[in-house]
């Protein structure tokens, strides 16, 4: 929904309702079937922690919602965490979360740009709410992030004064992410087909936090290590027996 608005930032009136049953969210076709596999790697590890999935919300292409004005707006970014929030008490799916009435603000929101950009760095808000204007001035998420995959640059911001501020990367070229206390980076690898530049996660020990089959396959080659080192024992152990027979 475009919304217009005329007002200095700060006359806008920013109120937190649910979103309106009758409300008709955009429909639009999945622009790069890319996306949702980044999403899906950065939301896995994520799954496996209990401690970040307790009261969590963790979606991506989920409507995000307020009203300025009075006028609901609705942006659906392609990945976002919030703990916690409220239990949801309804028997069918939950299609959008309003921050404040249904939980807490999130932690953090990520846009994957495609070739040509949309509305991820838009600061406008007297023609139409952009997402980085919503996200930075009405939601006042405390990091928003603007991925390329095509490139694998990053930019990470943070809300600092109540504006966004670009932020450095550490010596790694990663950046905490504070909730989560993780670090987000990027790295190169193959998951489900695709080859390129994914978002991961990294611990503070500087740790890449490994995907299942990752892990799988780390403990396969630990499994067949050990046993080539098992074998190698018990063939050392059979030479010397060998050896010490024939000196006899």
């Amino acid at each position: 929904m475009n919304t217009v608005i005329h007002k200095p930032i700060s006359q806008l009136k920013i109120t937190w309702p649910l979103l309106p049953e009758d409300f008709i969210l955009p429909d639009d076709p999945v622009e790069n079937i890319e996306h949702p596999l980044i999403s899906k790697g950065l939301r896995q590890y994520v799954m496996d922690s209990p401690e970040l999935m307790q009261d969590a919300l963790i979606v991506s292409n989920f409507g995000l919602c307020a009203a300025v004005d009075d006028h609901t707006i609705c942006k659906a970014p392609d990945w976002m965490y919030v703990q916690p929030v409220q239990p949801w008490p309804h028997n069918y799916p939950r299609r959008s979360y309003t921050p404040h009435t249904e939980g807490t603000v999130p932690f953090v929101v990520m846009e994957f740009l495609l070739a040509t950009y949309g509305d991820e760095y838009s600061v406008e808000h007297t023609e139409e709410i952009g997402k980085c204007f919503f996200c930075e001035q009405v939601i006042k998420v405390p990091r928003y992030v603007i991925f390329l995959p095509q490139t694998g640059r990053i930019e990470v911001y943070a809300l600092e004064s109540e504006r966004y501020d670009n932020q450095n990367p550490d010596e790694n070229g990663r950046y905490l992410i504070p909730g989560l206390n993780l670090f987000l980076g990027v790295s190169q690898g193959t998951r489900e087909g695709r080859t390129g530049y994914w978002l991961r996660w990294w611990n503070a020990e500087g740790e890449l936090l490994l995907w299942r089959k990752e892990r799988a396959e780390k403990e396969r080659q630990r499994a067949e290590d050990e046993r080539q080192r098992a074998d190698r024992r018990q063939q050392d152990k059979e030479l010397a027996e060998t050896l010490l027979e024939q000196e006899r």
